[in-house]
């Protein structure tokens, strides 16, 4: 009776053997703290790999949004506005548009700076010498531009050395100019403070500034910039071809609808404001290029870690054989030792997913402070790290865990003697 009961009991306590969740956290924390300094160097792969994925990312979004900024800002905050029925040149077809454009622009709200531009047709040879250099070496033949006194600011240029000439030159029509340093350096104007004369055609202008850079508009850099009303009264530039608007972020849909009330009161209609297209499209496509970059790389980050993971674990299975033996011997079975290193490979990637999601976001951040930039961070980025760091733990300890749970009790104890 005893004996026919015994195989049943045998049968029940086998079916009954279980692994507590209590019990197994606690082989866990022990199986990963028996070596301290392994299991941090072991979860340093992954702290580093997700540290590097969640930094790569958040700085690409950072930057390829500075990018993008830096793209769209210029096109974005810029409206030009030309007389509907001008067919260029002087300017003198179709409704006219005024010079005094800053009085009438400049207090709109949104509007940064304005200025009217037009170019002078057939202004001649522009020489430094009195007379005709038959070598053409003291002459060129180059654009010369009529501007109002707001131009500068408008097409966002810098003077390098000298002035821009302001509302009193353009009130009296002092014979002012002002060079871009292309032409400068080929006329040989290097200084402005000793007055250098430099000759339009037949008539002597002042040079009182040098311009090196006009963001809007770089044909200034290898022109001569004349005040507006200098190239009415020498030239017969009367109208200026064109309007150059900077506006805030944002305004300038509104600026575009104003300005031609501005301009022309008596028939706006007659005056065309051209406001930039958002270019999205440009504006994705470089953003998604920079991110898959990024991407790539945090990716191979991580793969680097999940080896490390593995690789120690594995070595961690190989050294713990006869614990494996012993625990299978009173009563374990193959998957409690499979579920205690994955645990233990699961936890390590926990570990280091949390770490290196910190050390990731205050990468980002650092950068960006650094940079003068506003971070940009994907809200889920630092919570989904711990569990990606998790999930790489569970798959590189997946190979180890297996080879640990099909040894046989008596292989396993032999082989650790």
């Amino acid at each position: 009776m005893i004996g026919k009961r015994s195989p049943r009991r045998r049968r029940g306590a086998g079916r009954g053997s279980r692994l507590r969740f209590g019990d197994l956290v606690d082989e866990i924390l022990a199986g990963a703290l028996a070596r301290p300094a392994r299991a941090v160097l072991t979860t340093l792969g992954t702290v580093l790999g997700l540290a590097s994925l969640v930094a790569t990312l958040g700085i690409s979004r950072t930057a390829g949004n500075q990018i993008v900024e830096r793209f769209d800002e210029l096109s974005a905050t810029q409206v030009v506005v030309r007389s509907a029925g001008s067919g260029g040149g002087q300017g003198r077809s179709g409704p006219a548009l005024p010079w005094s454009v800053e009085a009438r622009l400049d207090r709109l709200n949104g509007v940064v700076a304005s200025g009217a531009i037009a170019d002078v047709p057939n202004p001649g040879q522009v020489r430094t010498v009195p007379v005709i250099d038959p070598t053409g070496e003291n002459s060129r033949t180059v654009p010369v531009v009529a501007a109002s006194s707001g131009v500068l600011d408008a097409v966002r240029g810098h003077i390098a050395a000298g002035r821009w000439f302001d509302d009193g030159h353009v009130s009296r029509a002092d014979p002012v100019a002002l060079v871009g340093a292309d032409l400068a350096t080929e006329l040989g104007i290097t200084r402005v403070d000793l007055q250098p004369g430099l000759f339009i055609g037949d008539q002597l202008f002042t040079v009182i500034g040098i311009v090196d850079e006009a963001l809007r508009d770089r044909g200034f850099v290898g022109s001569v910039i004349i005040p507006s009303t200098v190239a009415a009264e020498r030239f017969g530039v009367t109208r200026p071809e064109r309007v150059v608007i900077e506006v805030d972020l944002g305004a300038a849909d509104l600026i575009a609808l104003q300005a031609p009330v501005a301009l022309s009161p008596n028939a706006p209609e007659n005056v065309s404001a051209a406001a930039p297209r958002t270019p999205s499209a440009s504006r994705d496509a470089v953003e998604s290029d920079v991110n898959s970059l990024f991407l790539l790389l945090g990716l191979v980050s991580l793969a680097v870690g999940a080896i490390g993971i593995a690789n120690v674990t594995l070595v961690t299975v190989m050294e713990r054989t006869g614990e494996i033996g012993l625990r299978r011997a009173i009563g374990a079975q193959r998957r409690h030792i499979a579920v205690q290193f994955l645990g233990e490979s699961a936890a390590m990637g926990l570990v280091g997913g949390i770490v290196g999601s910190s050390i990731g976001v205050v990468a980002v951040v650092g950068v960006s402070a650094a940079r003068g930039w506003t971070p940009v961070l994907e809200p889920w980025l630092p919570l989904a790290a711990p569990l990606a760091g998790a999930a790489v733990g569970l798959v590189a300890g997946l190979y180890p865990a297996l080879r640990a749970a099909r040894m046989e009790p008596v292989e396993a104890l032999r082989s650790s003697l």
